[in-house]
């Protein structure tokens, strides 16, 4: 029945397969399993895909049929499994086929040196995986540790005390660690499973511990930063005048792009050790351990050490997280202060105005009175000349008696006039 009518999400078919994406490998007992873990550094998805063309030209085997990022190869007994996530690419070498005894010839031993030497990005990770059958007398410690090179090991039952897993979790002379597996039981699914859990253990652990550095480096810095913001913290209560809270703000706003700056610097690589401390948990969660006793098992060793480091990322957030609050806090503080002074002023300004308001009307009425007197004056003195003028014409008797009179009217005339004029530009 075809359903190519259903109106599916074009993403639909690639996110029901990203379950079988990196599916984990089927091993039969006396397989030897190389990985390494190299951080991108730069390198492209293309430059990986065309140096794992070289391998495949090298050896005679056609090239990857495509770009994707999982590409599994096979060179008969010879498996290369490469994977790329998010920061970093595994390449995980497979040999089906037992060695005379544990890591004497390492399956990455059998990919050529000049290819190795090569590999696009820098290695975080390396280890060897050997699995052996488990001897019929019960191992111990000092039968194996001649293969990790005289190493205290680590050691526990897994699965339900179906294999036995021992580790030094030491750098050997190829600079790389080593984990071997004795098989009772497990059949070679569950074989897969548990490698894939060990190799991505091994990565996880060294992804998680890049961030422990940075944690580090860091420290001083916040050190530094929080004393800062401690001393301004306190020279707001010593504050003067606006220059000194301008100061202090402009003091506070560098602090804070300084701190904003260590956050988008530092936040997905903490985030990610993060995600990296979950899934290693996970993983350790899945062998389902048993202890031996005498020895430490991987849920007990890895985590005394693991956590620690992780805690101090986790510390070096929270400081992070605190300065910005705290920074935050001064800041409304100081604003505050600002706000309140800058009312202040105001108010003291707008005081200031009212009285200048007030001496400026009583001027404008003064300046008004004597506008009055000195318009009537010279309105009187027109009445006077236009009196005089009739009197030598002997149209008026007593030119005197009617400059004196128009005195008042004239006032009266003025200040009514100067009256309205005042009520309507008030209007």
């Amino acid at each position: 029945m075809t359903t190519s009518y259903l109106p599916l999400h074009p993403e639909h078919n690639t996110l029901f397969n990203e379950l079988h994406a990196r599916p984990f490998p089927v091993l039969s007992q006396g397989t030897r399993v190389s990985q390494l873990a190299l951080l991108h550094e730069g390198q492209t998805r293309e430059a990986e895909v065309q140096h794992l063309t070289q391998l495949c030209l090298h050896l005679g085997f056609p090239p990857p049929a495509n770009s994707q990022a999982c590409q599994h190869l096979h060179f008969g007994q010879l498996e290369l499994r490469w994977e790329r996530h998010t920061e970093f690419s595994t390449y995980t070498v497979i040999h089906a086929e037992a060695a005379a005894a544990p890591f004497l010839v390492p399956a990455l031993s059998l990919l050529p040196s000049a290819w190795l030497a090569q590999l696009p990005g820098k290695i975080i990770s390396g280890v060897h995986i050997e699995i052996h059958a488990l001897p019929t007398r019960a191992p111990d410690a000092d039968s194996v540790r001649k293969h990790f090179d005289g190493h205290r090991l680590i050691s526990s039952w897994v699965i339900d005390r179906k294999a036995r897993l021992w580790t030094a979790f030491r750098l050997h002379n190829d600079s790389m660690g080593r984990i071997l597996i004795q098989n009772g039981s497990l059949n070679p699914c569950q074989l897969g499973r548990l490698v894939r859990r060990l190799l991505e253990l091994e990565t996880y652990r060294m992804m998680l511990l890049l961030a422990f550095p940075l944690a580090r480096q860091m420290a001083p810095a916040l050190t530094s930063m929080d004393e800062q913001l401690a001393t301004i913290t306190a020279e707001i209560n010593a504050i003067r005048d606006l220059g000194d809270e301008r100061l202090l703000l402009s003091a506070l706003s560098t602090l804070a792009a300084e701190i904003e700056h260590l956050r988008s610097q530092t936040n997905f690589r903490f985030s990610a050790a993060r995600a990296y401390y979950e899934l290693i948990q996970n993983r350790l969660a899945g062998l389902r351990e048993q202890e031996e006793s005498g020895l430490q098992t991987f849920s007990e060793f890895l985590p005394r050490r693991l956590t620690p480091a992780f805690r101090t990322c986790e510390a070096t957030v929270s400081q992070l997280d605190d300065l910005a609050r705290r920074i935050d806090r001064a800041s409304e503080l100081l604003r505050t202060r600002i706000d309140l002074t800058l009312e202040a002023q105001n108010q003291e300004l707008l005081h200031a105005m009212n009285q200048r308001s007030q001496i400026q009307l009583k001027l404008q009425q003064a300046v008004e009175g004597l506008s009055v007197v000195a318009i009537s004056y010279y309105l009187v003195g027109l009445v006077k000349y236009a009196a005089e003028s009739l009197h030598e014409m002997q149209l008026l008797a007593h030119p005197a008696l009617i400059t004196g009179l128009s005195v008042p009217v004239c006032v009266a005339l003025v200040w009514r006039g100067m009256r309205q004029l005042r009520r309507g530009l008030g209007q």
